[in-house]
């Protein structure tokens, strides 16, 4: 196990330095001038040359990248232009907000779509297992970002659920966070439920078909002990499943972050967009894309320690 491990980390490395050169390239491509940003339009032209000299900024491509990831390595992110704090402390704390959404949406969609993809398998046929398979393909069907502005709307109507942030105003505890999170944590949750669901009561119906189960089944082992038994037959499927639903949870949360307006990542991007703030969407993008190769490497270790045969 551990060589498997270290075998996945040596992997995940070139990774990483493709990702951090993808992540700098584009950020230079981005219209907008960080200069100007800094000076305003009217900046002189001997003004502007000190300011890019300064920052490195009329230095060959190579160096730049080098200088940025040198600096990036050692948790240096750069400093928002427009916050006019480092980059590195701003992201960081956005990304605990948005871990946690991503938490609960992850554990609303992986037990739901595992409650649902159950159904589906060990009722294929019947009524009950009809209407989730349609509605679990209707959840896939709907962008996450329509789902949001319909709960919204419905917390608007009803004044049911709080409508925006994490915390109102004069107001903390546990209880006032879950009721912020519970609407952008169910939005971004529905369509990877209905992924989830549709593809492990695949997995599931595979397993119930093997010879094993049939095997059981003339041992005389009751329904719940056999659907034991293959559900762990089935957990590798779902680790990949869940896996993948994390790298869309990461790039589908900018929607729900920003109608919902919670302090998260994908808001505090989208804001740097907006105003042009280049460290502060590189700093973003490249946590983002760190974390999702890291959640990569972590899926595949579980799923060598829940099936042997992946070592080999």
């Amino acid at each position: 196990m551990p060589a498997f491990v270290a075998k996945r980390v040596l992997l995940a490395l070139p990774i990483l330095f493709g990702v951090s050169v993808v992540v700098f390239l584009t950020i230079k491509l981005i219209p907008g001038d960080p200069v100007s940003a800094l000076l305003g339009p009217s900046a002189t032209p001997s003004a502007r040359a000190a300011l890019e000299s300064r920052l490195g900024l009329d230095d060959p491509l190579p160096v730049q990248y080098l200088h940025w990831a040198t600096h990036a390595i050692q948790g240096d992110l750069g400093s928002s232009i427009s916050l006019q704090q480092p980059a590195g402390s701003l992201v960081m704390t956005a990304f605990g907000n948005t871990l946690l959404l991503l938490a609960a949406a992850l554990v609303i969609a992986t037990v739901g779509g595992v409650v649902l993809g159950v159904v589906m398998a060990l009722r294929p046929r019947g009524v009950v297992g009809r209407v989730i398979s349609a509605t679990s393909l209707g959840a896939i069907s709907i962008p996450q970002y329509t789902v949001a502005l319909l709960l919204l709307l419905l917390a608007v109507q009803t004044g049911a659920f709080p409508v925006g942030g994490m915390h109102d105003t004069g107001q903390g505890g546990t209880g006032d966070l879950l009721a912020h999170l519970a609407l952008p944590a169910i939005a971004a949750a529905l369509t990877p439920m209905g992924i989830v669901a549709r593809m492990f009561s695949v997995a599931l119906a595979e397993v119930l078909q093997q010879e094993f189960v049939a095997n059981m089944r003339a041992r005389g082992l009751g329904s719940r002990a056999i659907l034991r038994h293959a559900m762990h037959n089935a957990l590798p499927s779902l680790l990949t499943i869940t896996g993948l639903q994390v790298g869309y949870l990461l790039g589908g949360v900018l929607f729900v972050e920003t109608i919902f307006t919670w302090p998260g990542l994908g808001q505090l991007v989208y804001g740097a967009i907006s105003s042009r703030d280049m460290a502060l969407i590189q700093a973003g993008v490249l946590v983002s894309a760190v974390v999702l190769v890291l959640v990569n490497v972590l899926v595949d270790t579980a799923h060598a320690a829940v099936d042997p045969r992946v070592r080999g």
